[in-house]
């Protein structure tokens, strides 16, 4: 039987417990523009869609995890409203009243 546990809060799921997934994909962006037209006649957008899709079954050696990286989050309910409140983990500052 496989045990789940909050990838935030560590606290384990009982098997009713209700839990919720985050899937996460960062790859690296790049301006289609910036590629050298003189270069040749190749479809760099479609040779790296081809190497995408090779790293999602297996380990790519041609891909590096700065380049694509796939993450996968067990949550429980109260760490998905935190996650969802503040998904990039910004510090949010407290308003500051002036003193009327």
């Amino acid at each position: 039987m496989i045990h789940y546990s909050c990838d935030c809060c560590k606290r384990a799921f009982d098997s009713d417990d209700l839990r919720y997934v985050v899937k996460m994909e960062v790859y690296a962006a790049f301006d289609p523009d910036a590629i050298d037209e003189m270069d040749d006649d190749r479809d760099h957008l479609q040779e790296i869609q081809e190497i995408l899709e090779r790293s999602v079954d297996a380990a790519d050696p041609q891909i590096g995890n700065d380049v694509y990286e796939q993450m996968r989050f067990d949550l429980c309910p109260d760490c998905r409203k935190k996650f969802l409140k503040n998904p990039l983990g910004r510090d949010i500052k407290p308003f500051e009243f002036s003193k009327n």
